[in-house]
């Protein structure tokens, strides 16, 4: 009986062990795996595959997610994503962060530079948006549905009386830049909603239309954003998310090798690859 007893004990032990062994791993599996979301515009494209590729090489298992802008936001507010590289401000995406503050993590400033408005070809005759008269059939080719630079495209006219009977044109990315690349090809009128960093306007003589009312508002930067509790469940991926800044040249090298055919996962292993000394600034921190 002594001895049954002992056994049931040790077998006890060895289950709890075994039990917490498998605790332990899971904990372990889940402090591994990042969930990055992100919006299919070129700049977040590059941006989030490079940051994806950082974490997947220092051994994190992961998720990006493409999503709307407005799923995106909400997703990171209601936890069901990590993190993102994605938000411009202080203007584009100021009503997301206005709505969700008190369940988002700020991590700052990833990239300097960003300009947001209406793109023409150069050889177009305008170079201010309130002097927009019949130009391109008063049709401006934008983006995405959900995105705020859609929606203050859709509400120029309110502070532009000269659009009140224009036309915006919504549809992706993707497909806007490839309706200006084939209008330009044709020596034709448009306007579309660009930004920048991009690869267009290395690829084609571009500029942007005056916006004396700053309806697209000023200088923007690209931030980075994660869910509340990030930073206590992965402290490694949240300090690379907290660290990653990188360049117009940067981003606009990414941009262009996947423009020119590339995967997006190759294009951000070859700038990883000729940019170590970037990239370790970036995991410096990882203890």
């Amino acid at each position: 009986m002594k001895f049954g007893r002992l056994y049931m004990l040790g077998l006890a032990l060895v289950v709890s062990l075994l039990l917490a062994a498998c605790g332990s791993d899971a904990e372990a599996t889940k402090s591994k795996a990042v969930n990055l979301a992100y919006v299919e515009w070129e700049t977040e494209v590059a941006s989030t595959h490079v940051v994806g590729q950082v974490l997947e090489d220092l051994g994190y298992d992961v998720t990006l997610t493409p999503l709307d802008n407005g799923i995106m936001w909400e997703s990171l507010a209601n936890g069901k994503v990590d993190g993102m590289v994605s938000a411009w401000l202080p203007q584009t995406h100021a009503p997301q962060v206005e709505k969700y503050k008190d369940q988002i993590d700020d991590l700052g400033v990833n990239l300097e530079g960003g300009k947001i408005g209406m793109v023409v070809p150069s050889y177009m005759d305008v170079d201010s948006i309130e002097d927009l008269t019949d130009e391109a059939d008063k049709t401006i080719t934008g983006i995405d549905p959900g995105a705020n630079m859609t929606k203050a495209t859709e509400d120029a006219y309110k502070v532009y009386p000269n659009l009140e009977d224009w036309t915006v044109l919504t549809s992706s990315s993707v497909a806007m830049t490839g309706a200006l690349k084939k209008a330009i090809e044709n020596g034709e009128e448009i306007i579309v909603t660009g930004w920048s960093p991009h690869w267009k306007f290395n690829a084609f003589d571009l500029k942007y239309l005056d916006d004396p009312e700053g309806i697209y508002g000023t200088e923007e930067y690209i931030g980075t954003f994660a869910r509340k509790g990030f930073k206590e469940d992965n402290p490694g991926a949240y300090t690379v998310l907290d660290n990653f800044y990188w360049t117009t040249e940067d981003i606009e090298s990414v941009m262009y090798d996947i423009m020119e055919g590339m995967d997006p996962k190759d294009a951000a292993k070859k700038w990883i690859e000729e940019n170590e000394a970037k990239v370790a600034e970036w995991t410096k921190d990882i203890e």
